[in-house]
């Protein structure tokens, strides 16, 4: 069934150019110039161009200015008709494609449309209507695409939705998914597909769907991970992936390359950062950044969920030896949740209530813990303690709103806040007070020791609060549930402190920003592994780690924490040798 014509058009109109860069908004090209010429390279590698009389078609779904065509047409055979396809909204941008493709091939036809590829494609493989309407197989020998990227925030929730019914996505639909999705639907069995995208959907959960399809529709051939090259500014962070359509044989595990900014020393260098895609280990390039370039397949993914992950014969060996070694999880201590959110932070979160009369400072102040006091195993309150107006209590052990009445300062303080509060329709919308905050969490779990962590951060930054903080959502956190010890807490802190954690984490998830920041968020968090709490290391573990919760700021510290990362690689089975890679 096809998305009604409205929703279509909101979709593939309104938000079609809404990117998250102002080149692409514009419509001005926006492809670099070796990026296009690498994805049409790699594409002819693998493309079976057979001697037939029967004109190539080839398509480009969102064209722009054409700087994938012009890289792809004068390297097509020269004696072979070949009817270009692209699709887009930008009429400018299209008539400078033109003017550029022109040309480009000698027996090239040019059919560039005002249209938008995502209802093409619908028409298409519903035989609706469109351009290829009498034809019901698909029609593409070759497709090279740099789709759009707008993501769900900016397409709106009722897009997302759609978008998400119509080519069977869940969790965060991009406007960049579906293209993807449609692309394998006209694309022939024997066709090539090459295709940028964000990098986003590897490695996240919200992108398991999108890996799955992928899977399902393409036979994959090559995935390179270009990170934190900069190739397109600081807004996204790309990969390219080359793929035969659907049909073809999908036994042999495609191949996987991934491109990150390191400081090490280079054992090699390059022209460009594309350039450095023929070599591996650390290669240098002209402007003085270095690169770490690795080679391998793509793992064999047990569940839809699984982060697409570089596999090579010395990571899956010393993953194996971690495998061997672990005894847990931390999912396996408590579940990870994110701090709380009041969707109102001004009112709630202030470092200055000392500044308000006694007589007017609300009764229900608790002491907040956000990243800014974030420090390996014991937060620094010096860095500047917040404190939260915290709306909710658990009397019985069940969670609710305060009884507002019962604090007269606090809801004086609310109350001449009240405009800004009920401005937030969606808190009344769902049967809750006008005073609360959005997210409270469990106030009965607030108490308890807890491990607490920072979402984005180059080295790792755990740390035990054992205050009865509240913890800001710009952290996450987790107290030992069941019949977790507080002992399990501290192991914790100190694997997830380790260099060991830093090199798990790029073997397992290699989810980095710019700058080599990492991203820990639950997905990742929870398959942390332990190692056996009762051996003789861990208990030694725990006992430096809670002497160095109590030392954190005396000389002898560091030493402490040495031993500590020490005794974590020994736990795992690993050498003394880890510890300075």
């Amino acid at each position: 069934m096809g998305l009604p014509e409205t929703k279509r058009n909101s979709i593939l109109k309104a938000a079609r150019y809404k990117e998250v860069s102002e080149d692409k908004a514009t419509g001005s090209t926006y492809t670099p110039k070796d990026l296009a010429d690498f994805l049409a390279d790699q594409m002819l590698q693998i493309a079976r161009l057979d001697a037939s009389g029967r004109p190539l078609v080839v398509l480009d779904p969102a064209v722009g200015e054409g700087e994938l065509l012009a890289s792809l047409l004068p390297r097509l055979p020269k004696n072979r008709p070949v009817e270009v396809y692209g699709f887009d909204n930008d009429e400018r941008a299209l008539r400078t494609c033109r003017e550029r493709l022109s040309g480009l091939h000698q027996l090239a036809t040019l059919r560039l449309e005002t249209q938008d590829f995502l209802a093409f494609a619908e028409a298409f493989e519903g035989g609706t209507g469109g351009l290829f309407d009498e034809r019901r197989t698909p029609i593409f020998d070759l497709a090279i695409a740099n789709p759009p990227y707008v993501r769900t925030q900016i397409i709106g929730a009722e897009s997302a939705q759609a978008l998400a019914e119509r080519f069977g996505l869940t969790g965060r639909v991009d406007l960049y998914h579906a293209f993807v999705l449609a692309i394998a639907s006209v694309l022939r069995p024997a066709g090539v597909a090459g295709i940028i995208v964000s990098n986003r959907f590897m490695t996240t959960k919200g992108g398991a769907s999108v890996r799955e399809a992928i899977r399902e529709r393409f036979r994959l051939r090559h995935i390179w991970d270009l990170g934190d090259t900069k190739l397109f500014g600081a807004a996204v962070l790309p990969a390219v992936f080359v793929a035969e359509g659907k049909g073809n044989d999908q036994s042999t595990q495609p191949k996987f390359s991934t491109v990150y900014e390191t400081q090490d020393e280079p054992v090699g260098h390059a022209p460009s950062v594309i350039a450095t895609l023929t070599k591996s280990g650390v290669v240098g390039v002209p402007d003085g950044r270095r690169f770490r370039v690795q080679h391998g397949s793509l793992e064999e993914t047990k569940g839809a969920e699984d982060v697409w992950r570089l596999a090579s014969g010395e990571t899956d060996t010393w993953l194996a030896t971690i495998d061997e070694r672990t005894w847990g999880t931390f999912r396996e201590i408590g579940k990870v949740r994110v701090g709380v959110k009041t969707c109102a932070d001004k009112v709630y979160i202030r470092d200055d209530w000392h500044s308000l009369p006694e007589s007017r400072r609300p009764e229900h102040l608790r002491p907040l813990t956000t990243h800014h006091i974030g420090r390996r195993f014991r937060a620094d309150p010096t860095l500047g303690q917040r404190q939260i107006v915290y709306t909710h209590e658990s009397p019985g052990g069940k969670r609710r709103a305060i009884r507002i009445d019962d604090y007269p300062k606090t809801k004086a303080y609310l109350e001449s806040h009240r405009e800004t509060l009920e401005a937030r329709s969606y808190v009344i919308e769902a049967g809750r007070q006008w005073y609360e905050i959005w997210v409270p969490q469990d106030p009965a779990a607030w108490a308890l020791p807890k491990l607490v962590f920072r979402d984005i951060s180059e080295e790792p930054c755990f740390w035990i609060d054992r205050d009865g903080t509240i913890v800001n959502g710009d952290c996450y956190w987790l107290v030992c549930e069941g019949k977790a010890g507080e002992d399990l807490l501290w192991l914790a802190a100190s694997v997830a402190n380790s260099k060991f954690i830093e090199k798990f984490y790029d073997h397992r998830f290699n989810n980095k920003l710019y700058a080599g920041r990492r991203r820990f968020i639950t997905q990742y968090v929870e398959k942390f592994p332990l190692p056996d709490p009762a051996l003789k290391t861990s208990r030694k573990i725990v006992e430096l780690a809670k002497k160095l919760y109590e030392t954190i700021d005396q000389p002898a510290a560091g030493e402490t924490e040495a031993e500590i990362n020490r005794l974590v690689h020994e736990a795992f089975g690993l050498g003394v040798e880890e510890i300075a890679r």
